[in-house]
């Protein structure tokens, strides 16, 4: 009887390490998923700051062209009238 109980707390123990092991497998498998997940967090924020500076500068792009536009429109216009008065010498 005191051989079966051994033997069936041996079994229990084997087990018990055996689920430990499994375990520790678990925790260093988290610890990469959680370090390899940091790393693509800190790539994420490199691009949502160099979308932000896209941004940024596309809007500053079309102001420039909506004043290249208005100057190129009085130039027209100038162009026009120039030829205007040379055309009444």
């Amino acid at each position: 009887m005191d051989k079966e109980i051994l033997e069936i707390l041996k079994s229990i123990q084997e087990s018990q390490t055996a689920i430990v092991k499994r375990l520790d497998n678990l925790e260093g498998g988290q610890k990469e998923i959680k370090n390899e997940l940091s790393g693509i967090n800190k790539k994420l924020d490199g691009i949502t700051d160099q979308t932000a500076d896209l941004t940024e500068f596309r809007t500053t792009v079309i102001s420039k062209l909506d004043e290249l536009k208005e100057v190129e429109e009085v130039t027209k216009v100038n162009c026009y009238d120039i030829a205007k008065l040379k055309a009444i010498k």
